[in-house]
């Protein structure tokens, strides 16, 4: 036991010792190595050597990627190792002094900078002390908020994948005297993106020529690749615009009569209008290429024109005048025959005519007999529209008075110069004048018939309308939408 206290109270005083000592011996080990030391002086043995700089990216979030000015900002640290040549020790000989920490002021640090640097003070990274060790081994690790330019293709949009390059290297040395040499990037500490996923990170180094030079300029340049996260524009510019899309079909559904087919189309076209205003302001005005979105938009907008100029023309022909003449021989043959039989489309009443039974007709024939003898001047049209009893009852009305007028002539119980000079000129009026009722009976039912042809036509219009346009917008959704490459891939990670 008393060999065992003398022992831990032995290396305790030694610990403390040491301990005591490591302050003198790094002040003389910093004073030592920056006696005659030059931070301009690249840190080689022989000044015809080059000098190796690993170099890697440790990203750490992608804080906003900038569509409309085509800017990418992201948070990372860069990773810089050296050997230099002027700040190596023996260990032995500063006991407790394995490495040492400067300012990037007082040691050699390459001037590793971003290319396409888009910040205003164009290096933004925090110039964090660089560690040495006694085999002179340096490592300096700056973190930044780093704000590039990137070229923002938004043909997919909003399914797009954007690739946004990061380009280090040194502003002032050459590949012969710097030789910057990369590690891969890392991307173990970072942080999810609410808009964009992370793909990967890889890197690349290459090597320029330039013509003034023949020594060559090494640079390292890592590739960000993001998708797009598309629940968001899924649910707030995708799926309104296609049931707005799917709102012009009403319009063919409307009747014509409602008086409100067009207003229906063009509040659509307005609504439409207004979504691809909002993709307008987020996406860069370039002629480069049209987002994907915008031709779904455009295409939509397409239809629904269209829709409103069919709409027209349909109510057009709901309401043709039946006094500018019979419907043309073309249109008859194409909308009241070829079209309805491939539409499975009937008239009104078509095929639907009753048979009269005997009842039927005895009563109709009573009915008749009582409009003769009680003749009206202004007849009202039946419950369907037509006045069928007209003809008939002027044939019966005429066949009636041709007796009565050979009965005149006869002198049925009065004198031949009275009949024949009162009654007759009566009888002769009142066959003009049903012959005159007759007449424009005729041409009322020739009008209607017209008018019903011509809103028939306009039915089958709509119909037609309805198909084709249902199809077609279909076709476009799925064409549109499915084009872009990576469709399946965001649509089982967003969605499903």
């Amino acid at each position: 036991d008393l060999s065992s206290s003398s022992r831990l109270l032995f290396l305790s005083i030694c610990k403390v010792f040491s301990l005591s000592v490591q302050g003198p011996h790094q002040r003389f080990l910093l004073r030592e190595l920056l006696r005659d030391y030059n931070p301009m002086e690249r840190p080689v043995a022989n000044d015809s050597q080059s000098l190796t700089v690993q170099f890697s990216f440790s990203l750490i979030q992608v804080m906003d990627v900038d569509e409309k000015n085509q800017i990418l900002t992201t948070n990372a640290w860069l990773q810089m190792q050296w050997y230099d040549h002027y700040l190596q020790w023996n260990q032995s000989e500063y006991p407790g002094v394995k490495n040492l920490r400067f300012t990037p002021d007082q040691v050699w640090t390459p001037d590793i900078l971003l290319y396409n640097s888009a910040h205003d003070k164009f290096d933004a990274t925090f110039k964090t002390n660089v560690l040495v060790n006694s085999s002179g081994f340096c490592e300096f690790l700056p973190p930044g908020i780093f704000v590039s330019t990137c070229s923002v293709d938004v043909r997919w949009f909003p399914f797009d994948i954007q690739r946004c390059e990061l380009k280090f290297g040194s502003w002032t040395f050459d590949g012969w005297l710097l030789d910057l040499q990369m590690k891969e990037a890392d991307v173990s500490g970072y942080m999810t993106n609410g808009e964009w996923d992370l793909l990967e990170v890889p890197g690349d180094r290459h090597e320029v020529f330039y013509d003034c030079c023949a020594e060559p300029y090494p640079d390292v340049t890592f590739v960000v690749t993001l998708r797009r996260r598309t629940l968001f524009y899924a649910l707030n510019l995708l799926i309104p615009c296609v049931l707005l899309s799917s709102m012009t079909l009403l319009v063919f559904l409307l009747p014509a009569n409602s008086g409100e087919k067009i207003s229906l189309g063009i509040t659509v076209l307005l609504s439409l209008t207004v979504f691809m205003l909002m993709v307008a302001e987020i996406m860069p005005a370039t002629s480069d290429s049209v987002p994907l979105i915008g031709q779904y938009f455009a295409s939509t907008m397409v239809i629904v024109g269209m829709s409103v100029v069919a709409t027209v023309i349909v109510l057009q022909f709901h309401h043709h005048n039946p006094n500018d003449g019979h419907m043309p021989r073309w249109v008859n043959l194409v909308l009241l025959q070829w079209v309805p039989w491939f539409l499975r489309m009937k008239r009104p009443g078509e095929g639907a005519e009753p048979v009269l039974s005997n009842n039927q007709a005895d009563s109709q024939s009573k009915t008749l007999s009582q409009s003769h003898r009680d003749p009206s001047p202004n007849p009202l049209p039946q419950p369907n529209g037509h006045l069928p009893y007209m003809g008939f009852h002027t044939i019966q009305t005429t066949a009636e008075l041709e007796p009565v007028q050979r009965g005149g002539a006869a002198g049925l119980g009065r004198s031949s110069s009275e009949v024949g000079g009162g009654e007759g000129e009566g009888l002769q009026a009142l066959l003009a004048e049903v012959q005159f009722l007759v007449e424009r009976v005729r041409e009322q039912d020739r009008q209607l018939s017209l008018a019903e042809q011509w809103q028939f036509a306009a039915a089958v219009i709509d119909r037609l309308c309805l198909v084709g346009f249902s199809v077609f917008n279909i076709i476009c959704t799925i064409a549109i939408l499915m084009a872009a490459p990576n469709f399946g891939e965001a649509l089982s990670k967003d969605f499903l």
